[in-house]
């Protein structure tokens, strides 16, 4: 009979053993991969993550996932985590399809209300995103930006090159 709060001492010993050598596995193999996988997160980078968490937990708790299975799980993640960016880097369909586009909520002083709405942004949070650029209104800022990391970005007003910043953000129209 299974106990609530204790079966053996050999379940804890695989337990530390497995989880410090699947840990050790897992650091390495991100090292591997790169930056990218460690980034800010946009949506597809939140998904590997859960699935490496998720992947981890198996191995470490249930006896049936052997270590070599555990380390294949996060090898296949990881390598097609890095196959995914690779393609996003070299094809723009790609990009938008994994990552979304960056969205104008702000322009030239005046709320966007249409791409709030899709976003699901609420005027609270652009207003937030202005106090955290140092800006106290929103005629300081030429444009506000919903990143697709869902962060966002205030481009100040008056930059000679804004059009650069904003180069690739959807609404953004210039002239």
């Amino acid at each position: 009979m299974e106990s609530l709060f204790f079966d053996s001492w050999g379940g804890i010993a695989r337990t530390i053993v497995v989880g410090t050598l699947a840990y050790v596995v897992m650091v390495f193999m991100l090292r591997l991969s790169g930056k990218r996988t460690l980034s800010k997160m946009n949506a597809f980078d939140f998904i590997v993550t859960i699935a490496l968490g998720s992947t981890l937990a198996s191995v470490l708790l249930d006896t049936s996932v052997a270590l070599a299975e555990g380390a294949t799980a996060f090898a296949l993640l990881i390598g097609l985590q890095y196959l995914v960016t690779w393609s996003s880097v070299r094809t723009p369909w790609v990009k938008r399809f994994v990552t979304g586009e960056p969205e104008l909520v702000a322009y030239r002083g005046r709320l966007l209300r249409d791409a709030m709405r899709r976003t699901r942004v609420t005027e609270d949070e652009v207003h937030a995103a202005l106090r955290n650029a140092g800006n106290a209104a929103i005629d300081d800022a030429e444009a506000i930006v919903l990143e697709t990391d869902g962060s966002f970005s205030v481009v100040g007003k008056g930059s000679a090159r804004e059009r650069d910043a904003l180069e690739g953000v959807r609404g953004y129209r210039p002239g």
